[in-house]
């Protein structure tokens, strides 16, 4: 999986080869195992010799076409039924056969990293979902992470069709199986998800180059990004500077020369801190580099010779853990969960020495918070939490900055988006927003930009575009404050103006302390919810949470209005209503109270007569926001200033 601190992705180098004289070439989504979108003009297209005649034999019918003198052929099937597998046959002077092809629906899953985020990393969150997958018509195509500034590309460059069984279902986006599963499950229909997502991508990356120029300075940037001796004397500093980095570190850090991760060491003078933690909250303060930690651990016998999980929480920013002097793990940057499966014969009875070396790039190194720290073997669980003894191996500065050119305006757009824009699909899932928090005012210009630009590409004004606001992300706040992922939650809840588009909250499925949250099924169910409602017709399903309406000022109080209030408006747990701050006109925030009255919510304070704006959840975190439905869906943040 592609994330926010891989450094290197390749371009999209490769060109359509020609085919050899009068033979087929298919795109990569029209192979074995497909699913095509039902009830709808299905395009069937590819490649051959100029003026070659193209067969396409279908469920008992011929179909024909010629291919231009560029060598490009496309057949349009009627409009199927729900159902398959069949089989296609494709006849020049060779023929080819496509079998087990499925007519069902087809949603294309795109966005950053939590869009991307696989099953894999979520093996210890959903063990019985993963063991129970089995569902041969739910299938994904997952698009290469590749990028292209000059032009659109025809193809991406591979990729097979996978359906949700034991031997795949790892690699399927955790948030898009469950949708699938869902939508699967409620319409007696096969799912065919294109996963089209990567890491740290921020929106402009996706809109095309015809669509960014609203964007002057973002086509700017596609201009210079253009020129490969740019991008690869950018790419070869980077990679210099980096290594230099880590090279100098190896050769400093007292840990390698004097081997730290030995099962036998006096490390009688190290200091102690408690793990989880930072060192910056230690006599270290904020040092870079690397950090060694050693804890012995008592083992009983009925943990030997058994299958060991050693989870070790996240750690900032990269790790490399040995157990008895032999390393046992390791992993290059700090956002996977550490969940390292060790051999029956690592634990011995008795005394066993773990030894971590940890370096950090910049910021705060330690051990994540509120995560798992533990060994587990069998039945039995060795809590790692408490003190650790630990030593500064090697001081450094700060890592040197990075350029991620595959972030860059317009490239996944052309190799990722582009490639797919001829295939039939019933709508798009997007969970993407992050990466934009740095300059979250221009958000919903940039995404109504961008959903337009889908629309025209596919060639379908209403395309049904589902997506994720932000869900609660960092410490939470104490008073009124500022936020900027607030303001990209408001600037996503003003992309409802959008027709055909729809919002899952998840404010409420974020974690403090992780920025790719594990509850990944309720965001999949919440979007099966509005595509129920938004695209499969079912109209009286109670889909979304509370939606701001207006709010009006009557004496010291403010009058909020909502639109999906359900069967009425409750707190999450009963008690008091909180998170909402009113400011007069000097514009200061401060806490109201707040009461539930019928469908609507009343807020104020004494200290304020004429209060003009309101807010709700305005904070990066805004934990103790609790406002819902009596269908159990929260109500979205919002920003409003009296009419």
């Amino acid at each position: 999986m592609i994330d926010f601190n891989k450094k290197y992705l390749l371009p999209a180098l490769f060109l359509l080869s020609s085919p050899a004289v009068g033979q087929i070439k298919l795109p990569k989504l029209i192979s074995n195992g497909m699913v095509l979108q039902r009830a709808d003009t299905t395009n069937i297209w590819g490649w051959a010799s100029p003026k070659e005649n193209i067969k396409l034999s279908f469920k008992h019918k011929t179909y024909q076409t010629t291919a231009d003198q560029h060598g490009k052929w496309s057949i349009k099937l009627p409009p199927q039924a729900a159902g398959g597998p069949y089989e296609m046959t494709f006849t020049a002077s060779n023929k080819v056969i496509l079998k087990d092809i499925l007519f069902g629906d087809v949603w294309i899953c795109s966005g950053q990293s939590n869009m991307e985020l696989t099953l894999d990393r979520l093996i210890d969150e959903y063990p019985q979902e993963i063991k129970a997958a089995n569902y041969p018509q739910i299938r994904q195509f997952l698009v290469p992470d590749e990028y292209n500034f000059k032009a659109a590309q025809e193809d991406v460059s591979s990729g097979t069709w996978k359906s949700a069984t034991a031997e795949n279902i790892l690699n399927f986006s955790g948030v898009a199986y469950f949708f699938a599963l869902d939508i699967h499950k409620k319409n007696k229909v096969a799912v065919g998800l294109i996963n089209t997502a990567l890491g740290g991508s921020p929106a402009q990356a996706w809109i095309s180059e015809k669509a960014i120029k609203n964007f002057p300075e973002y086509d700017q940037e596609l201009q210079k990004f253009k020129d490969d001796s740019l991008i690869a004397s950018i790419e070869q500093k980077d990679k210099s500077a980096a290594e230099a980095w880590y090279n100098s570190l190896n050769q400093q850090d007292e840990g390698l020369k004097e081997n730290w991760k030995a099962a036998v060491l006096n490390d009688q003078d190290w200091e102690e801190m408690n793990i989880p933690g930072y060192w910056h909250d230690q006599k270290l303060k904020n040092v870079n580099g690397a950090v060694w930690f050693r804890k012995t651990i008592d083992i009983p016998a009925s943990m030997v010779g058994k299958p060991v999980k050693l989870l070790l929480g996240r750690i900032v920013d990269a790790d490399s853990v040995f157990i008895n002097g032999q390393l046992v793990g390791s992993t290059s940057y700090q956002y996977p969960p550490r969940r390292y499966l060790l051999a029956r014969e690592t634990l011995k009875k008795g005394k066993n020495t773990i030894a971590i070396k940890v370096i950090n790039n910049s910021g705060k190194g330690g051990f994540v918070l509120d995560k798992p720290y533990q060994l587990i073997a069998g039945t039995d669980t060795l809590s790692l939490r408490g003190p650790w003894k630990y030593k500064l191996g090697a001081k450094m500065g700060i890592t040197p900055s990075t350029t991620f050119v595959r972030w860059k305006p317009v490239g996944l757009y052309n190799s990722m988006i582009a490639p797919l824009v001829n295939y039939s699909v019933k709508g798009v899932m997007w969970y993407q927003g992050e990466s934009n928090t740095g300059r979250a005012i221009e958000y919903a210009d940039l995404m109504t930009t961008l959903i337009k630009d889908w629309r025209q590409a596919w060639n379908k004004p209403k395309l049904p575009f589902l997506y994720v606001q932000l869900p609660g992300f960092m410490e939470s706040n104490t008073q009124p404050e500022e936020s900027n992922w607030a303001e990209l939650r408001m600037q996503q809840l003003q992309l409802l103006k959008v027709d055909h588009t729809a919002m899952v909250v998840a404010l409420d499925l974020g974690e403090w302390n992780d920025i790719h949250p594990l509850n990944k099924k309720d965001v999949g169910k919440r979007l099966a919810l509005q595509a129920e409602q938004l695209v499969y017709g079912n109209k009286n399903i109670i889909h979304s949470g509370p939606l701001f309406t207006q709010v009006i000022a009557k004496g010291n109080k403010l009058v909020i209005s909502f639109t999906n209030t359900g069967s009425g408006l409750k707190t999450k747990n009963g008690g008091e209503l909180k998170h909402f701050a009113i400011a007069g006109t000097d514009g200061k925030y401060q806490w109201a109270k707040a009461e539930i009255k019928g469908n609507k919510v009343i807020v104020w304070n004494d200290n304020i007569p004429h209060p003009v704006s309101v807010r709700y959840a305005w904070a990066h975190h805004p934990d103790t926001a609790n406002l819902y439905n009596q269908e159990h869906l929260p109500a979205s943040p919002f920003e409003a200033r009296v009419r």
